[in-house]
């Protein structure tokens, strides 16, 4: 099978408007027609018995697809527990910490806005102070990155929140390293892994962080309303429910405080399973390699456009699925809005005054959505 075939096959198991160039997967993701199907079927079952599904059956089923998710992951089942997004799960360990006035909350100025906002707030309440690391463009290598970040770490940093990949910029951090030393140093580390599960490998026991939350609903492509937070299990008494419902009781476990807060909706949760399943029946790690190539690919060809150097010195060690590509200065919304007027969505930013367009390339991309693209910014350039 070409790989043309394959991603032309890919794009009828997908939901979206066959008429539009979807390069926007990082932002909400995209949900298979499979994987879909039985998100709804779970809707079903829930309306159909509610009593039996949420009063009964919801804590065995809720772990079975944790079990799953772990699995995926690498960590034991114990350590995860299901929240709607990353920025739920890190808001929890945020609001957990016994923090308090001179502690450091160390992060970069790569970060995603609502978890700036979430540290801006807990030093608000505690008198902390967040910390933003400057990177400097281009990166070069991952060593002279943890070297330049760790610069910044002082005896008052307390956490080290980073992300593994990064929302404006699509650069992926070389976490192992930065969790070591933190790790060495008492310094707890917090990751926004929203981007990578599904886009690159996640080994949670091999990255060593202290907590990790993630998305499904990204890169993974399960329905919207599904993530994870993972906490080292000597963190699990410390972290309390954002809703303190029927699930908190004094011998309560870390899963069981967190997860039962309410009458809500599982299914998401539950399609996880499936959302896996669809990624390993169609062999992702090779999609994935195949939607890196175009990335960069699209990097070249635009970069031909602009005249603009990369973010990166190389862009197979610094970029995945998802890649960030300058644009003309103060042309950023320009550019974005007629790309979408011509059915070709994307996302952008801007980092130090500078314009990035943000681009996805998931497995339903095919070579004529990037010629569009590129064909797009030719007229315009």
């Amino acid at each position: 099978m070409t790989t043309t075939t394959q991603q032309e096959n890919l794009k009828q198991l997908f939901l979206l408007n066959p008429d539009v160039a979807f390069f926007n997967h990082g932002s909400f993701g995209a949900c298979p027609k499979p994987v879909f199907e039985t998100y709804q079927r779970w809707q079903r079952e829930l309306e159909w018995q509610p009593v039996d599904f949420l009063g009964r059956r919801r804590v065995e089923m809720i772990d079975e697809a944790r079990a799953k998710l772990a699995e995926y992951l690498n960590t034991p089942v114990d350590n995860l527990i299901f929240v709607v997004n990353a920025t739920q799960g890190i808001n929890t360990v945020a609001r957990s910490l016994q923090l308090k006035p001179g502690d450091e909350i160390l992060t970069t100025n790569h970060e995603y806005g609502a978890i700036n906002k979430t540290w801006q707030f807990i030093c608000q309440k505690t008198g902390a102070t967040f910390v933003e690391h400057h990177i400097a463009l281009p990166v070069t290598s991952h060593e002279a990155f943890v070297e330049s970040f760790w610069a910044d770490v002082t005896p008052r940093t307390r956490v080290i929140s980073i992300s593994h990949i990064t929302s404006p910029t699509a650069l992926v951090f070389p976490l192992a390293e930065i969790c070591r030393r933190a790790r060495e140093a008492g310094i707890l580390t917090v990751i926004d892994g929203a981007h990578a599960p599904g886009q690159i490998p996640v080994d949670l026991e091999a990255i060593g962080a202290d907590f990790y939350s993630g998305n499904c609903h990204k890169w993974l492509s399960s329905p919207k309303g599904a993530g994870f937070l993972y906490a080292r299990p000597e963190h699990h008494p410390m972290i309390d429910p954002l809703v303190i419902s029927h699930g908190w009781v004094p011998e309560s476990t870390y899963a069981s405080r967190n997860e039962w807060q309410g009458t809500r909706d599982i299914s998401a949760f539950l399609s996880i399973p499936a959302a896996i399943e669809f990624q390993q029946q169609h062999d992702w790690e090779t999609v994935r390699r195949r939607c890196h190539a175009l990335a960069v690919d699209l990097h070249q060809r635009i970069g031909a456009l602009t005249g603009l150097e990369p973010i990166a010195a190389d862009l197979d060690l610094w970029f995945a699925q998802m890649i960030s590509i300058p644009l003309p200065k103060d042309r950023l919304w320009e550019i974005a809005n007629h790309l979408y007027e011509n059915n070709i969505v994307v996302s952008g930013g801007t980092i130090d005054g500078a314009n990035f367009m943000r681009v996805s390339v998931q497995g339903y991309n095919t070579q004529e959505d990037c010629d569009r693209l590129v064909n797009a910014l030719r007229e315009l350039l």
